[in-house]
Formats: C-alpha cells, structure tokens, sequence
C-alpha cells in the first residue's frame, strides 16, 4: 500500500502527533559506534518485527544527527530504559544534563547502558526510507534483561509503570 500525502489531509501534523502521542511507549536509547567514538539517540520508535529470525526496528528521523552514523553502521544496540534512567533519556535527546557521564558496559563488544530493563545487540539486515525517517531493522544477536520498572513515555512526558490494582474486569 502507498504513503498517503497527508498535505491534502483534514488534520495537520501536530494533530497526528498529538493523537499517536496517546500510545504509550517505552524508551530507548539507540547505540552506534564507530571507532571508539560512541553515538547514541534517544528513541520511541522501536519494536519487535520477527520472532524467527529476530528481527526488531527502530524509526529515525533523517534530520537527527545520529541518523548518519547509522546509515554507516553495520550494528546497532538497543538499551530499553528503568525508570530511573529519565536523565539518559534526555542527555541522547540532546538536552543538556549536567555532570552525566554515560555509565556504558560492553557486550559482545557493544556499548549498552548500565542499568537497563533490557539490551539488544543486533546486526542491521534492512533500511527503508519512509517519509523523513528511516527504518533500521536489525536481526538480534544478544539480549539480556531484568526485572525493573520501565520508564515510559505518553503525551509528551515521562511516566512510570504502576503496579496493577484489582481490577474486576481484567481478574475475570
């Protein structure tokens, strides 16, 4: 199916994004690297797209500067944020987080953030262009994760996790 163009649509961009900003998502942080220079971005855009291979993909804007790094690269890594990492959210954002040192640890050769729910080291198989992003689909070479509270994101701000209350709708 092709892309509409939504110039002649009866909503206007902040529209869009206001309404896709009621689905609530993880955060992540995207690693590249190249050299020993390490790039990273904070991303939304990411989900699980195969079971067999598997297969995940993050969404990039092509105006953001990690973009060109990882049209170059040939893996990607994926940390998927706790609920206490909302500074390194907003450091990869680009916003300015005094004193923030990255804590990185190393798997299989990869730059991950310490601390994360998840991590993801995967190979890039495909790119898609699709409107101003690019889509990076990386098949998965290791993964690890712990039992933590994520931290969230909807309708623009940060949110937590809360623990389910009894709910006689979802208890029946």
């Amino acid at each position: 199916m092709a892309a509409t163009d939504t110039t002649s649509a009866s909503f206007s961009s902040r529209d869009f994004r206001n309404t896709l900003g009621r689905f609530a998502t993880g955060v992540t942080v995207v690693t590249m690297q190249q050299g020993d220079e390490v790039f990273g971005i904070t991303v939304s855009a990411f989900m699980s797209v195969s079971l067999e291979p598997p297969l995940v993909l993050v969404s990039i804007d092509k105006k953001a500067r990690a973009h060109p790094t990882l049209l170059e690269a040939e893996r990607y890594g994926v940390s998927i944020l706790s609920a206490s990492q909302q500074a390194l959210s907003n450091h990869f954002a680009g916003m300015e987080v005094d004193g923030l040192e990255p804590p990185y640890q190393h798997i299989d050769g990869f730059p991950l953030l310490e601390g994360a729910v998840g991590h993801l080291v995967c190979r890039v198989v495909d790119r898609h262009e699709a409107g101003d992003h690019t889509l990076f689909i990386g098949q998965v070479e290791h993964l690890a994760y712990e039992d933590k509270k994520p931290l969230l994101y909807y309708t623009g701000k940060y949110g937590r996790l809360e623990p389910p209350q009894n709910d006689p709708l979802l208890d029946g």
